[in-house]
């Protein structure tokens, strides 16, 4: 559960942007705006998260095994390679933020628009990435309560300075859309802080997180990214089929790109109960297989998968019932255009849930053992086999406009879910996990 609290405190962090935005006087362009950067925002999880998903994996190990010196010299490693990332992110997401504004089809007010929101993010990633670090290697040991209550904090520091720098309240400047970036960079700053400052007291006993630099242990870095390196192009690859996505929907008009962008908040935050359960999943499995107890390790699969599965089932349903005043929410009038194709979006995203329930809980079965290039192959497939040929068929061949660009997602997760059925009944994955 503060798994997926933490998750909710993640997401929320958009939902609070796309709120606020909506209350601005170019409210349209700011929602749209935000559609197409929320598409490269995802980007920036890329970067990180191949890092985290092989640090879950080898902290996970160490737990089982009782290693405590292993786990704090991975964590140490892990922050010195997030260092890395994070320049690098920086200097090539501000470099190319305004060309693949462009590249998605936006409009030039609605470029200028997302590029001020992307900068701010881009250049200073390294807090995101830390905090996202920092939450992994926490729950790889067990502890989920301490990143959960630090993101408490944060996220209403969060609302708090958005409020102010979108809006120009609270004696803050107005800064419109790139001020929800400005607050959002700001709270991750304290967060990486309060984390420090507590895990340097022994808050969490045996574990330690030291924020200067240190010599690069290469043998592990190659290990690290070995592992994670799967699950970094499993994010690649979604994230083609999302800007794919964004792509068809231009072309079909800018105003279901705004839909879009509404939809991706209400299903990232659809999405957190079930990705809780799947990180609970990978980090017991890991835990499980680090102790020679496959037993273990199936039966949380199996129960991991039916909660799952039920959670997401539940809140499909609600999404359906619900979608009028989920969109509400956003300040958007259900018998506007915009309100017809946000309502369409997030009912197709409604139905879809019980197959993504299977699909994410045995993703994360994967991930935690290590057995990363299947989840990988399992993505390749359902993305760019199924989900992108079939949103252009269904969207323009067939001529279904944004509702076949849509319902293609639903279809993939459908076939990911069998795929990684399969992946469980052959038991590859117990015995193959990560090599420590």
């Amino acid at each position: 559960m503060p798994i997926v609290g933490l998750n909710v405190m993640s997401v929320i962090t958009l939902a609070v942007d796309t709120a606020m935005c909506g209350r601005l006087v170019d409210a349209e362009n700011a929602l749209t705006a935000l559609g197409f950067a929320t598409q490269l925002v995802f980007l920036l999880m890329v970067a990180i998260l191949g890092l985290t998903v092989g640090t879950v994996a080898f902290v996970a190990r160490a737990w089982g095994a009782q290693e405590t010196d292993r786990i704090n010299h991975v964590l140490q490693q892990s922050v010195q390679l997030t260092y890395i990332v994070s320049i690098i992110v920086a200097v090539l997401g501000n470099a190319g933020a305004g060309v693949a504004m462009e590249w998605l089809g936006a409009d030039p007010t609605v470029r200028d628009l997302g590029v001020g929101y992307l900068r701010p993010l881009f250049g200073f990633s390294v807090f995101l990435y830390l905090n996202m670090l920092f939450a992994a290697a926490l729950r790889a040991v067990g502890n989920t309560k301490l990143p959960f209550m630090i993101a408490l904090v944060s996220n209403a520091l969060n609302v708090v300075l958005n409020y102010g720098f979108i809006l120009g309240k609270l004696g803050l400047p107005e800064l419109g859309v790139s001020g929800a970036a400005w607050g959002t960079v700001i709270s991750q700053a304290v967060a990486v802080l309060m984390m420090v400052a507590l895990l340097e007291r022994d808050h969490v006993p045996g574990v330690r997180a030291r924020l200067g630099l240190a010599r690069l242990d290469h043998a592990l870095a190659r290990d690290l990214f070995r592992i994670g390196a799967p699950a970094a192009l499993d994010m690649v690859v979604l994230n083609i089929a999302f800007l794919s996505i964004v792509g068809m929907l231009a072309r079909v008009a800018q105003v279901t790109v705004a839909a879009h962008g509404i939809g991706l908040r209400i299903q990232s935050l659809a999405f957190v109960p079930g990705l809780g359960v799947a990180q609970a999943i990978g980090a017991m499995v890991g835990n499980a297989l680090g102790a020679s107890r496959e037993a273990e390790a199936r039966e949380v699969v199996r129960s991991g998968v039916l909660l799952s599965t039920g959670i997401m089932s539940v809140i499909g349903l609600s999404i359906v019932v619900g979608a009028e005043p989920i969109i509400a929410i956003f300040d958007v009038d259900a018998g506007t255009e915009l309100g017809r194709y946000s309502i369409l979006w997030v009912r197709v995203l409604g139905w879809g849930m019980p197959v993504v329930g299977v699909n994410i809980a045995l993703i994360g079965m994967l991930r935690g053992a290590g057995a990363t290039n299947t989840s990988l192959m399992i993505n390749v497939v359902g993305t760019v086999l199924v989900q992108v040929p079939l949103s252009w068929f269904l969207g323009f061949v067939l001529d279904w406009g944004a509702f076949g660009i849509w319902v293609a997602l639903p279809i993939s997760f459908l076939v990911r879910a069998c795929l990684g059925v399969i992946a469980y009944r052959r038991g590859k994955w117990a015995r193959s996990g990560a090599v420590i």
